[in-house]
């Protein structure tokens, strides 16, 4: 199959809407779960996050969804069925991207705990994106 042919057979539709879910994960991950955690290990004080543009953090963090959601479509492909792409998004997260993760954190002296935190946010991000994917 061509790469036209895999964007005319994506459900455009299960790509908004699941990043839109990974979306609301992070706020509900990043904000009553782990935020003050994350802050904490991030270095960063409420009065840092308050001198943000939030425009451009929040349209730039759902263009970069909407990217992952569209590679994770495109690799799982179109006929997929919901537990095929559920375990193609875990093993995305916990597979490649919290590793990759992982070697950043260690050459940047990041704490486990962040690690934890932001690579356990890919893993389940990415299943629920699958599992979207899979379901719609």
């Amino acid at each position: 199959m061509d790469v036209l042919t895999s964007f005319q057979a994506i459900n455009w539709l299960s790509v908004f809407l699941a990043s839109v879910s990974a979306f609301i994960i992070g706020g509900i991950w990043y904000g009553p779960l782990f935020g003050k955690s994350w802050m904490k290990e991030m270095g960063l004080t409420e009065e840092d996050l308050s001198q943000r543009n939030l425009r451009k953090v929040f349209g730039f963090s759902f263009l970069l969804t909407l990217v992952a959601t569209i590679n994770l479509a495109l690799f799982i492909g179109a006929d997929a069925d919901a537990v095929f792409s559920t375990t193609a998004g875990f093993f995305a997260g916990f597979g490649w991207v919290s590793p990759f993760v992982g070697i950043l954190y260690l050459f940047g002296n990041k704490s486990l705990k962040l690690f934890l935190i932001d690579s356990g946010y890919c893993t389940i991000a990415l299943t629920l994106i699958g599992w979207i994917l899979g379901i719609l």
